[in-house]
Parts: C-alpha cells; structure tokens; sequence
C-alpha cells in the first residue's frame, strides 16, 4: 500500500515538508475568542495567485505551529478552506488542501470514538473529543478541480476538526460546560510555553525557504 497519499493520490515519493511551505510566510495562529474563528466562514470564489499563496503561508504555519492540519480561519482569514499533513493510524501519510470542504454524513450506524485532541488556536490544551471514525470530505483544489478525501482514524479526526472550522466551530464547541472550562485552563496554563516553542520552530524552519524554490516577491 502507497505511504503517502497527496490530495487522495498516492503518491511514490514525498519530502518531508509539502514544496508549498517553501514559498510561504509564518502567519499568526488566531486563538479561541476572536471573532474570525467563531461564525461560518465565506466560499472560495476565486481561484488564483492569491489563493496559491495563502495556501503556501497556512502550509508552513502549520508545520511552525507543529500542527497536522489548519484552517484558514486560524490565520485571520474568512475562507471556506484547509491544510493537512497528517498520518492515519496506519502510518499512512496524508498531505493536501480543500477549498470549499463539505463533509459527508456518517451513514447510520457508524459509531463515535473518542480519544485525545488539540487544537493550534486552544494552545496546549488537550481533551478527549468523539468523531468519527471514518470521514470523507469534498471540495476543490486550489486551481477549482473536484478533490475528493477520505479518512480513517486520526486522519479523519483531522478532516472533520478542520471542516468545523470552517464553520465556525472550534473543539471546544463539542465539549461539556465543564470540559471546556478545563480545556480553558489548560490553554492558560500552556499557552506562553507553546507560543515560545513556535517561535524557536520559526527559527529552525527558516531553511525550509531557503532551501526551496525562489519567492514570489510577497
């Protein structure tokens, strides 16, 4: 079986860190409370340069922020889209982006799992979620072609996190009252160590530009 699959694809071969991260610029993660991060998010309409870039940024955002996926909300921008880098329980490796995700419902029967889950805009607090223990999710890519994703296990923890995002739901949202006033602490406790551990990850990831294709100029 394929160890890698890119946009659902399996791919032979793939570097460490997706080629988009090596034309981005950090951008900063957005935390529970801000606005952006709190309603529906706007469709992807036009398909271009700028959506490129922005994907480029929220790719090696993700990888500073050490994160297996990221909305665009979680870098202040209201748009219906998504970066992933993320391994299922298998090992398999998931790497891509979705414009304008909708996520399939569960057909009926399919049980919930819990298990542990984070979030880069909660930082350093963790709690046990139910999710599904498949996911599929469609959308386009970045150029407005079909894509079409599916997901086991921790992958599909991954998809169906990212598509509440860009609704307009964070984790915390299917938390109790009191599960979240944890998480809460949690963030309170964490948060300067976790912001501190980006910032030496920015430092480190700056050979990932570097090393990669020249700059668009932005």
């Amino acid at each position: 079986m394929p160890r890698v699959f890119v946009r659902g694809v399996p791919a032979g071969h793939f570097p460490r860190h997706a080629p988009e991260a090596a034309r981005g610029m950090v951008r900063r993660v957005t935390e529970t409370g801000e606005e952006v991060l709190h309603r529906p998010c706007r469709d992807v309409t036009e398909f271009g340069p700028d959506l490129a870039a922005l994907i480029d940024d929220m790719f090696l955002t993700m990888y500073v922020a050490e994160g297996a996926g990221l909305a665009a909300n979680q870098v202040g921008v209201d748009l219906r889209l998504f970066v992933y880098d993320c391994p299922d329980d298998d090992g398999v490796r998931h790497v891509g982006h979705v414009v304008n995700p909708v996520l399939e419902e569960s057909r009926a029967g399919r049980g919930l799992v819990e298990d542990v889950e984070g979030c880069l805009s909660v930082p350093g607090a963790v709690m046990d979620v139910p999710r599904p223990e498949r996911a599929v999710v469609r959308g386009q890519d970045k150029d407005g072609a079909p894509v079409l994703i599916e997901g086991t296990g921790y992958f599909a923890r991954c998809l169906v996190h990212e598509t509440d995002h860009t609704r307009g739901l964070t984790y915390l949202d299917r938390l109790s009252r009191r599960e979240r006033k944890d998480a809460l602490r949690q963030a309170a406790a964490r948060r300067d160590e976790v912001v501190a551990r980006r910032a030496v990850r920015e430092a480190e990831l700056g050979g990932v530009r570097r090393s990669g294709p020249p700059s668009s100029g932005r």
